[in-house]
C-alpha cells in the first residue's frame, strides 16, 4: 500500500510539473488568435508568424551563433582541462579542480552579477565577447564533469603503448585517446550547447543592449502582450532542448557500446 502511493505521488508530481509545458505544446497549435480553449481548430499558423517574425529569427541566429561558439570553446578547454587533471600531477591540483567546478555550485544569479561587477571594475562594458564568455564559464564545469569519468575509464595501458610504438604526445591524443573519449566529448558539447541555449538568468544580466536570444525574445514578448507566437516559440525551444539531448544521449550509447577498457 505505501509504494502505492509513492507511485501515485511521483505521478501526481510529475503531471503538476509538466502538464503546463503539454499545454503551451498544444495551444501553439491552436487556430484561436486568443491561445485559450476550447481549440478551434489545428492549424501551424503562429509557426508561420514566427518564421515571418524578424525579431524571433534574429533572437534565433543570435541564440544558435552563441551556442555553437560556446559549445566548441567550453569543449576544447573541457577536454584540455580534464587531461590535465586526470593524466598529470602538478601543485594546487585540488585547487583547480575546485575552481573549474565552482560555477554550477554557485546560483546562477549570483555568477552572473559577480562577473558583471567584475568586468564593470575592470572598465569591460557589455557585449556579445561579454556574453560568450558568461557562457563558457557557466557551461564549462559540465563539460569537464562529463570528459573526466571517460578518461579515469581508460586505460592508460593503450596510451603508454602508442607511446613506446614511437608517436610523441600529441599524435598520441588524437590517434588513441580522443577516439575512446569521443562520446564523452560529444555528450559535453551537447550540454553546453542546450545549457547555453536556454539560459536567461546570466543572459538577461550579460547580453548587450540590442541583442536578444531566444528565452530573453520570450520574456520580452510575454512583458508586452500573450500571443499565441509565444505559445509556438515555446514549443519549438521545448523540441529543441529535448530532443537534441535525447538524440545526443542515443548516438553516444550507441559509440560507447566498445568502450575501449
Amino acid at each position: 500500500m505505501s509504494w502505492f502511493l509513492i507511485r501515485t505521488y511521483t505521478i501526481l508530481v510529475y503531471v503538476f510539473m509538466f502538464a503546463p509545458v503539454a499545454v503551451v505544446m498544444l495551444l501553439s497549435f491552436n487556430a484561436n488568435q486568443f491561445g485559450s480553449f476550447p481549440m478551434e481548430g489545428f492549424s501551424f499558423r503562429w509557426f508561420v508568424e514566427l518564421w515571418h517574425n524578424d525579431a524571433v529569427m534574429r533572437a534565433f541566429r543570435t541564440s544558435l551563433i552563441l551556442g555553437s561558439l560556446t559549445a566548441v570553446i567550453s569543449t576544447t578547454l573541457g577536454v584540455l582541462a580534464s587531461l590535465a587533471m586526470v593524466r598529470y600531477n602538478f601543485p594546487s591540483k585540488n585547487f583547480m579542480a575546485t575552481v573549474l567546478i565552482a560555477p554550477i555550485l554557485v546560483p546562477e544569479v549570483v555568477l552572473a552579477v559577480a562577473l558583471l561587477l567584475f568586468l564593470q571594475f575592470l572598465g569591460i562594458h557589455k557585449s556579445f565577447l561579454l556574453l560568450l564568455l558568461g557562457h563558457v564559464i557557466f557551461t564549462l564545469p559540465f563539460v569537464v564533469l562529463v570528459v573526466q569519468a571517460r578518461l579515469y575509464a581508460v586505460r592508460r595501458e593503450y596510451e603508454e603503448a602508442a607511446l613506446s610504438l614511437g608517436a610523441n604526445a600529441l599524435q598520441t591524443f588524437f590517434a588513441v585517446t580522443l577516439p575512446l573519449i569521443a562520446p564523452a566529448v560529444f555528450a559535453g558539447m551537447l550540454f553546453a550547447f542546450t545549457i547555453s541555449f536556454d539560459d536567461i538568468t546570466g543572459t538577461l544580466f550579460w547580453k548587450p543592449g540590442g541583442v536578444e536570444t531566444v528565452p530573453t525574445q520570450i520574456f520580452a514578448m510575454l512583458r508586452n502582450s500573450i500571443s499565441p507566437e509565444i505559445n509556438a516559440l515555446g514549443t519549438v525551444m521545448i523540441l529543441i532542448t529535448v530532443v537534441l539531448p535525447v538524440s545526443g544521449i542515443a548516438l553516444v550509447r550507441k559509440l560507447s557500446r566498445n568502450p575501449g577498457r
